[in-house]
């Protein structure tokens, strides 16, 4: 990076660095009255011809000074300076207190469908004003890193950053620079250097795919063309001609209406997308019909050649940390019989109709419930509390109703509900007829629900909330606790958390793991985090052993050894409850 902490920009003083790329660095800064901004240096030896306007200035500069819209990023001022014999031009932003689109996918891998339709609404809106302009831009690097999602109200407000790239729509098509562009976000006619309102609209496509799917479109191994472009640019193109795959994850509010709008904006021909913004933001709306796409396959929930050809999201047990007396329960209790099925029946074993995962918050049950479905290879559909709520009598209902029945179109599905407790509440806490509904409700559906290819996985902190029919069998019949992590555990979990990141030689996992016990999973991946950002402020590169010391010295587990007991008490009671009874004489 050319500046360093300190350092001053014209009227600007850096705060830290934010990225560096071959032509361009940001950072975040403050200006003379103390406030935040985002300043963006580039380097005119470095800049493209395709990146200076007819006048020969800087065309970022000028794109960005004339825009004023609420989901585009602001522009404060621009400039040019000497530094250390170089001569370099600075364009100020204001300051968007969030984070990319990018960075809430790594947290959360995709949204829901309600969340990324309001931001994919507020994108598009933006690329309306910009299309609408005068003398209209085509952004061309729409892309989940150039979208800010602005925090600092109760509504998430999405804000297009980076103009690097854009153009306007009667500029000269030669000379546009791909370098830098996400190719799973590139229009097919963008290679050969024609873009139009179209290339926009594909790249908007592709964010909702991402945001949904949690990987971008016709996503493929680019690592082996890294060296040579062209050839990284062929391959993708090859891929782009093929079918669109839709993955094969379920999702409640996904409906074909939505698939047909993604297969639309993602079409290959640009004739065969939306026409523009405005159309793509009324289908959006429900305001008009759009057709099947011939180009688009859905991926069948069978065990056809098309189900595993379903993107891959992760390595099922392989990506959990530890933890191997309880993958071996469920391999020997649940996937067994799942993998051979005819040798169950014959033992008069069937498919399970439901599991609870319960034990300390932070400790992993949702990860390793995900896991779990990647390991059976089964569709997996999560349920939050927001996804039954209705504001209708009996409206949360027929909501779980709908889940269910969707959850047996797809079968073999793993239904897995979050915070179990608070969906399937104890009825005799509840004065409301309405949720005395909702719970009777997922007690009907989750009645042998294993029959019909559906498998129910709750997950809680206070397994005692849950109303007792919920744990009878038939229904939520298996108990697994998911304690906190063991001495190999923590082991394996700070391999798993450094294992992508520059370490120095020397680092002693079993000293990390010593000196954390009673530290929840949740604990350790901060623990490396906060290492990581003290070796970013200082510069060294790479995370010590000694950096790893003086945070654990300064770090409290978060789940007290108190509650670690309670919930200890809780399983020993759980699973007394379990044991076998004596048979009764008589009828049973």
């Amino acid at each position: 990076m050319l500046f360093l902490k300190g350092q001053q920009i014209g009227n600007y003083r850096i705060t830290f660095p934010i990225q560096e790329r071959t032509t361009a660095e940001c950072y975040r800064a403050k200006d003379s009255s103390g406030k935040n901004c985002f300043v963006k240096i580039l380097n005119f030896a470095q800049l493209h011809r395709s990146q200076y306007d007819e006048d020969g200035d800087v065309l970022e500069l000028n794109i960005s000074r004339q825009l004023n819209h609420s989901n585009i990023v602001h522009y404060c001022d621009g400039g040019s300076l000497l530094h250390e014999g170089k001569k370099l031009q600075y364009i100020v932003f204001d300051f968007i207190s969030g984070e990319t689109i990018a960075q809430q996918l790594v947290r959360e891998h995709d949204l829901r469908v309600h969340d990324a339709k309001q931001i994919l609404a507020g994108v598009l809106n933006g690329l309306k004003y910009l299309h609408t302009l005068p003398r209209p831009i085509i952004h061309n690097a729409v892309c989940a890193q150039n979208v800010m999602l602005d925090l600092k109200s109760s509504t998430i407000s999405p804000r297009i950053i980076d103009f690097g790239h854009a153009r306007y729509l009667d500029q000269s098509r030669k000379d546009w620079l791909d370098e830098g562009v996400n190719p799973f976000y590139t229009a097919p006619e963008l290679f050969n250097g024609t873009f139009t309102v179209s290339s926009d609209i594909y790249a908007v496509g592709a964010l909702l795919y991402h945001m949904l799917f949690g990987m971008p479109p016709h996503f493929i191994d680019l690592s082996p063309y890294q060296q040579s472009r062209t050839r990284l640019n062929d391959v993708v193109c090859e891929e782009l001609k093929r079918p669109l795959r839709i993955p094969n994850i379920d999702k409640f509010e996904l409906d074909d209406e939505l698939l047909n709008i993604i297969a639309k904006a993602l079409a290959f021909d640009p004739q065969d997308r939306f026409e523009s913004v405005h159309e793509f933001i009324q289908a959006l709306n429900g305001e008009i019909d759009v057709a099947p796409h011939i180009a688009r396959t859905k991926v069948t929930s069978d065990h056809s050649p098309d189900r595993h050809a379903a993107i891959k999201r992760g390595n099922g047990f392989a990506d959990v940390a530890g933890m191997e007396n309880l993958k071996e329960r469920l391999r020997n209790d649940v996937i067994a019989v799942l993998n051979d099925p005819e040798g169950a029946k014959a033992l008069g074993l069937h498919m399970p109709n439901g599991m609870l995962f319960y034990g300390p918050p932070g400790c992993g049950k949702t990860f390793f419930a995900q896991k779990f479905a990647e390991e059976t290879d089964f569709n997996y559909i999560y349920v939050s509390c927001s996804d039954v709520a209705s504001p209708y009598i009996h409206g949360g209902q027929e909501k779980i109703a709908s889940l269910f029945e969707e959850a047996r179109k797809n079968a073999p599905t793993i239904l897995f509900l979050d915070e179990i407790d608070a969906l399937i509440t104890d009825r005799s806490r509840h004065t409301n007829v309405s949720e005395q509904g909702e719970v009777n409700e997922f007690l009907t559906q989750l009645n042998n629900c294993g029959e019909t290819g559906v498998i129910v996985i709750g997950a809680t902190n206070k397994p005692d909330m849950i109303d007792s029919a919920a744990l009878r069998a038939g229904r939520l019949e298996s108990k697994y606790y998911i304690p906190q992590p063991d001495f190999e555990t923590r082991k394996s979990l700070f391999e798993l958390q450094l294992k992508n990141r520059k370490t120095d030689l020397g680092i002693d996992y079993d000293e990390l793991a010593l000196k954390t016990e009673n530290f929840i999973s949740d604990d350790i991946r901060l623990i490396v985090d906060k290492a990581a950002r003290e070796a970013f402020r200082q510069h060294t590169g790479k995370i010590t052993m000694e950096a790893l010391r003086e945070v654990i010295k300064t770090s409290r587990p978060t789940v007290s050894l108190e509650e670690i007991r309670r919930h200890e008490a809780m399983r020993d009671q759980m699973e007394q409850a379990s044991e076998p009874q004596r048979k009764r004489i008589g009828f049973n």
